[in-house]
């Protein structure tokens, strides 16, 4: 009673003072100091996973064992998973955002299930760069869609649909015994493209990404313990494959070879024995250093090759920094791309405006002069 008579005060507070924002947070701030001394209810929170993410909470699992039969008799919606033993049986769960009630001891309990698909969707996505052995983070903000990717339409396509068709093949994984996982290869130049195309797997999969410093790992105990502490549902990024952080100094061709093909044979086994619904990404700017037998014997799910911008793409980049669809200089420049090797990062910095609004036939003309002449040389 105390406790409605209060709410209704702080009601009629913000209805006839709706203008002094001080005076309203004050209230705001008061209110829900006293609420929380007058409420009863206490919120205990267990977590699935312990601290290292590596074993599952023995307190989360008991709980769960615990209300399995509360849940099927008060749940709208239930989980069921086979408990693999002697006599395998159905186990019954609450499913994601389902609440049942409870007593103990005579004090009223609730239990809730947190939906993770809806805390994963809606919480900002993170990049985390490693140092040593430990992982830092700060918000992922690159905006990057395959829709801005410059890129030929059928392969973006083709990319989009591997994709969303591993986001639903947990089950199928599960069936069939193996760790629900992909595993890309994006190779291609610097500048055409393989950082966005990171980026526009991350916003259309809502995953975290892993930027892996390979440089700053001192050995396979470190890239370990890295990789076990990624979370579920994340893009892990090992950089520059063939390039000169993956290559020690003297080593010679076969030799280096034989580390790519150590180092990734070390991250498959990590991943053949835990986890699940994570991308790994492999990107190098020069793929034939890394052998002809490479791409057979890592266990490549599919190789992405980041070629130099086409008409296509450039049609993607007009859209995006000049807002258009046509435009008379067009053919000149299709004509050029077919024979000319330009990156979409150089064509992308040739179409920014250098002014607001800006003067898209101007922007046009230097490409074309910049094709033309490297065409000359």
């Amino acid at each position: 009673m105390k406790i409605v008579g209060f709410m209704l005060v702080r009601a009629l507070l913000e209805q006839y003072f709706p203008h002094p924002h001080h005076l309203k947070n004050s209230v705001q701030e008061h209110s829900e100091k006293l609420f929380t001394f007058l409420s009863p209810r206490i919120q205990i929170t267990f977590k699935e996973f312990t601290g290292d993410r590596l074993t599952r909470n023995e307190a989360y699992s008991a709980i769960e064992t615990y209300l399995s039969s509360i849940s099927s008799a008060q749940a709208r919606r239930l989980k069921a998973d086979i408990v693999k033993s002697s006599s395998p049986s159905l186990f019954l769960s609450m499913d994601d955002d389902q609440k049942v009630a409870d007593e103990f001891e005579g004090v009223k309990v609730w239990w809730s299930s947190e939906g993770k698909a809806i805390e994963t969707k809606t919480r900002k996505r993170r990049l985390f760069t490693n140092s040593g052995s430990s992982w830092s983070h700060a918000p992922f903000e690159n905006p990057a869609t395959f829709q801005t990717l410059a890129m030929e339409p059928e392969n973006k396509r083709e990319i989009v649909k591997d994709l969303l068709a591993f986001s639903e093949s947990e089950d199928f994984h599960s069936k069939i015994g193996r760790v629900w996982r992909r595993v890309y290869s994006l190779d291609g130049p610097p500048g055409t493209g393989k950082s966005t195309m990171i980026a526009a797997m991350a916003n259309l999969m809502g995953y975290d990404v892993y930027d892996l410093e390979l440089t700053a790992v001192k050995d396979t105990t470190e890239l370990k313990k890295l990789l076990m502490e990624t979370s579920r549902k994340a893009i892990i990024v090992i950089r520059d494959l063939a390039g000169p952080q993956a290559t020690k100094l003297g080593e010679t061709k076969e030799q280096e070879q034989n580390d790519h093909f150590e180092l990734l044979h070390f991250v498959d086994g990590i991943w053949s024995g835990f986890g699940g619904g994570r991308i790994i990404v492999f990107t190098t700017n020069n793929v034939e250093k890394l052998g002809s037998d490479w791409m057979g014997r890592c266990r490549m799910d599919k190789h992405i090759e980041m070629s130099y911008c086409g008409f296509e793409g450039f049609k993607v980049l007009a859209k995006s920094y000049l807002d258009l669809e046509w435009h008379h200089l067009f053919p000149r420049i299709e004509s050029l791309l077919g024979e000319m090797k330009i990156t979409p990062a150089d064509v992308a910095e040739i179409l920014m405006p250098k002014n607001v609004p800006g003067n898209a036939e101007i922007c046009l003309k230097n490409l074309i002069s910049t094709l033309e002449g490297a065409e000359e040389k």
